[in-house]
């Protein structure tokens, strides 16, 4: 009997034991379809090996692969579309990966109630391209999002440009359907837009990173299309200016959907995307997304113009084609591939600090820069303060990537000292897990930790994460 196997004996049977109860066209257990699970977007970090990948196509699935796993002290990791930044859904300890994909369902859109659910591994685009023909609206928007889940989005609590205004996916997230380590189902929350009942288990296991269970179903507020958008460009003579500027249009109660801080190295790249090119006479950009009534963004137009003139930049610039507009976008959506073209490794960071402190983070990344003598380009969603300074590595090297951390630990801690965070949408996973207690410090750990081993007392959920393990303190 299965239970009389040793855990060895158990781990090298695991494709097998899964096909008991499982489709076998769901379970993945050569080497060459484990390959590519070894790893999200930061291959470069740890990786792992899994023995087995389920390719869920219900609750149900789930739910039986969890109950196996708890009765065998298998180790889990739940995967959306491996699209993420700090290594969150790298199977350290083997095991099984949970492949999320396959639950694809849009199971309602409610149009009375504001309200829709869908299952965990519907692609982040096509929700909101469904939502956009019905003129609705799901403002969260991370980078990835043509490819990216939305149970990922909630396991990392993803942002992206609308923060500024719209904020992020945990301001969305009214419910979820959650299949416990054991194999139990819960659903936290609901559809209603008000509750007060217990504890909120919803958004505790927004930004869980598949630590606490996993997410099968999520139950989402919509909004209404705004009818109008327009883009502005504002060119200004320092990085310094540019980052000032985002906090004195904020205060001036224009609030833009989106306010992205660009260098002048930014635009360079970005050009070669798109057409026509972005104005090359500054050494750092504002690009904004002013959306709302026609009445709304006329006005907004206006302030905005008024006060960035009256700050002394170079230029504002209202963009009228609406097809220039969205190559501006697209650019700036594909900065990161871009920047490879000029590196052979690029590693980006994810900090966010108050908006009135921006150039004073913007300056002493400078600083980190010329003291390592390493290039640090810098962007980010900075309506919301959320920067992404980002290492360039010509060549990878012991001791590029020694420069490379030290560029990193000196960037967060910059971060940390103008009351900053060490992320502000990527999450913790592997990437950050070294700096977590630079942040919270070890009595908030330690809570953390209790709560993680109230949910999943064997330790099997995506195990490794967040915190270093085997420690006595992170």
């Amino acid at each position: 009997m299965a239970t009389t196997r040793t855990k060895t004996q158990v781990r090298k049977g695991l494709g097998r034991d899964l096909k008991r109860f499982l489709p076998s066209h769901s379970v993945l257990t050569d080497a060459e379809d484990l390959f590519s699970y070894r790893s999200d977007a930061t291959a470069d970090l740890a990786q792992g090996n899994p023995e087995a990948v389920v390719l869920c196509e219900s609750t149900g699935d789930v739910s039986s692969v969890m109950g196996y796993a708890f009765q065998h002290g298998i180790p889990v990791t739940p995967r959306g579309a491996g699209s993420g930044l700090s290594g969150g859904c790298t199977p350290l300890h083997g095991g099984i990966v949970l492949d999320m994909k396959r639950l694809n369902h849009i199971l309602e859109i409610n149009r009375g109630n504001m309200t829709a659910s869908a299952e965990a591994g519907v692609v982040l685009a096509r929700f909101k391209k469904e939502l956009a023909g019905q003129n609705l609206f799901y403002p969260p928007d991370p980078q990835s999002a043509e490819v990216c889940t939305l149970g990922g989005n909630v396991a990392t609590r993803a942002g992206g440009p609308r923060g500024v205004k719209y904020g992020t996916t945990g301001n969305y997230i009214l419910g979820l359907e959650l299949v416990l380590p054991d194999g139990d189902i819960v659903q936290t929350g609901g559809t209603c837009v008000k509750q007060s009942v217990g504890y909120d288990l919803t958004h505790l296991l927004c930004g869980s990173e598949g630590t606490l269970g996993v997410i099968t179903r999520v139950h989402l507020r919509i909004l209404p299309l705004p009818p109008v958008n327009r883009t502005a460009v504002v060119t200004c003579d320092s990085p310094e200016q540019a980052a000032a500027l985002v906090s004195d249009i904020i205060a001036a109660g224009t609030v833009p959907a989106m306010m992205e801080f660009l260098t002048v190295m930014a635009v360079m790249l970005i050009n070669t995307f798109v057409s026509p090119p972005l104005p090359m006479d500054g050494a750092a950009y504002l690009l904004l997304d002013i959306d709302g009534t026609e009445a709304q963004v006329s006005q907004d137009i206006r302030t905005l113009t008024s006060l960035c003139l009256e700050k002394k930049a170079k230029d504002v610039r209202v963009v009228s084609d609406p097809k220039e507009t969205a190559a501006y976008w697209r650019g700036r959506a594909s900065l990161y591939p871009l920047a490879l073209t000029m590196a052979r490794k690029l590693i980006t960071e994810d900090v966010t600090v108050p908006r009135d402190r921006l150039p004073a983070f913007v300056k002493r990344v400078g600083e980190i820069s010329a003291a390592l003598g390493m290039i640090i380009g810098i962007a980010g969603h900075a309506g919301d303060g959320n920067m992404h300074p980002s290492m360039l590595l010509p060549d990878v090297t012991e001791a590029s990537l020694q420069k490379a951390q030290k560029a990193i630990a000196g960037v967060i801690r910059a971060g940390l000292n103008l009351g900053g965070t060490i992320s502000g949408e990527h999450g913790i996973g592997l990437h950050k897990a070294e700096f977590i207690e630079w942040e919270l410090g070890k009595n908030q750990i330690a809570l953390m930790k209790r709560i993680k081993a109230a949910f999943d007392p064997k330790n099997i959920m995506n195990p490794g994460k967040i915190w270093p393990e085997g420690a006595s303190k992170p």
